[in-house]
């Protein structure tokens, strides 16, 4: 058995997963469904019975892991010898950056997909304020910085970066040139590469299937 059980679906937030196993170089095997043949038995995994899921076969034990910024954060964890984790000058960038894509970006994101407005003078109340707002926060750093915790690539980038991956190719996030440059940076990455070509290959077989 592999180390780790990892649960997607075609053409899901599972990518960013992905993503993180190969940069870490985790021991692996998947296990890819789709949305109508989700089996009941997943749900016993992840209550949320969503994707992506991570178990961690360790020492006797399973240990479950959802939510993509915490299965990321996780295998940088347990594979500390890659180099994925933050120094002690990094960490506050990484945490920053990284909480703030799983929270403030993506809910601003999801909100301007979904035609949600927040009502004039509710903008601190809503959280993210708005999606211009997000945006230009990160435009701000991304324009100074080349990565999320500074100067160099960590495990936030995998998380972060996807958001921006996504976002501009389906135009959900708008062009700016530090977010491209951005994405030019991170996608030359073999560990990218590498998982994206996995994913590219479910994609089109569950396509033409």
């Amino acid at each position: 058995m592999a180390e780790f059980t990892f649960y997607t679906v075609a053409m899901s937030r599972g990518q960013i997963a992905r993503w993180a196993l190969h940069e870490a170089g985790a021991d692996y095997e998947h296990v890819v469904f789709d949305w109508a043949t989700r089996p009941d038995t997943f749900k016993t995994i992840n209550p949320m019975n969503k994707v992506p899921t991570l178990v961690h076969h360790h020492d006797g034990h399973d240990h479950v892991i959802t939510e993509c910024a915490a299965i990321n954060h996780y295998l940088a964890e347990t594979h500390p010898d890659k180099g994925l984790l933050p120094d002690v000058h990094e960490k506050a960038s990484y945490f920053r950056w990284l909480f703030f894509a799983a929270g403030p970006l993506e809910q601003a994101v999801v909100g301007k997909a979904m035609g949600w407005e927040v009502p004039e003078g509710k903008t601190g109340m809503a959280g993210f304020g708005s999606l211009g707002l997000a945006l230009d926060a990160l435009d701000g750093w991304l324009s100074a910085n080349d990565f999320i915790a500074g100067s160099r690539f960590t495990m936030a980038d995998t998380y972060v970066g996807s958001q921006f991956v996504w976002g501009l190719r389906f135009g959900s996030i708008p062009e700016r040139p530090s977010f491209r440059a951005y994405v030019d940076r991170i996608t030359q990455r073999t560990a990218y590469i590498e998982a994206n070509a996995i994913d590219a290959a479910i994609i089109k077989a569950a396509q033409e299937g």
